[in-house]
C-alpha cells in the first residue's frame, strides 16, 4: 500500500514539477522492462500505455515492499529511506543495464539528476506513508 501511494506521489511530482522543468517526455521504460522480462507485447499504443502504467505501479509496490522489510528489520525514517533507495536504485540501474534497457554511461548530468530525484521522491514518500500510517497501525 505504501509503495503504491509513494509511486502516486512520484508520478504527480514527475507530471507537475519535474517534466515541466526538464522538458522530458513521458518515459516508457516500465513498459520496455515488462516487454523484456515477460511474454507481453501489446499490439496497440493504448495497450503499451496500460502496460507502462501497470508496470510503473508494480515496480513502485516492490519498492514499498523493500521499505517494509527495512522497517521490519528495525530501520525507520531517513535511515530506512537511504538504505532502501541505495539498494533498490542500484539494483534497478544494474538490472536495466544488464537487460540492455539503460545505457547510464551515455546519460547526461540532467538524465542522472532526473532519475535520482524522481526515484528518491518515491522512496521518501513511501517511507513517510509507511512510518506515519502503516507503521503506527501495525503496532510497530
Amino acid at each position: 500500500m505504501a509503495g503504491v501511494a509513494g509511486t502516486a506521489v512520484m508520478t504527480a511530482f514527475q507530471k507537475l514539477v519535474e517534466m515541466p522543468i526538464s522538458g522530458r517526455e513521458t518515459s516508457y521504460a516500465p513498459a520496455s522492462f515488462a516487454e523484456k522480462v515477460l511474454p507481453v507485447h501489446p499490439s496497440s499504443r493504448q495497450g503499451r500505455e496500460r502496460l507502462n502504467w501497470t508496470t510503473h505501479f508494480a515496480l513502485g509496490t516492490m519498492w514499498g515492499s523493500a521499505y517494509g522489510l527495512a522497517a521490519r528489520a528495525g530501520l525507520r525514517g531517513p535511515k530506512a529511506v537511504a538504505a532502501v533507495f541505495a539498494t533498490v536504485y542500484t539494483a534497478d540501474v544494474l538490472l536495466n543495464t544488464a537487460l540492455g534497457l539503460y545505457r547510464p554511461s551515455s546519460w547526461s548530468r540532467q538524465d542522472w539528476t532526473v532519475d535520482v530525484i524522481d526515484k528518491l521522491v518515491q522512496a521518501a514518500a513511501t517511507g513517510a506513508l509507511y512510518d506515519r500510517v502503516l507503521g503506527s497501525s501495525s503496532g510497530s
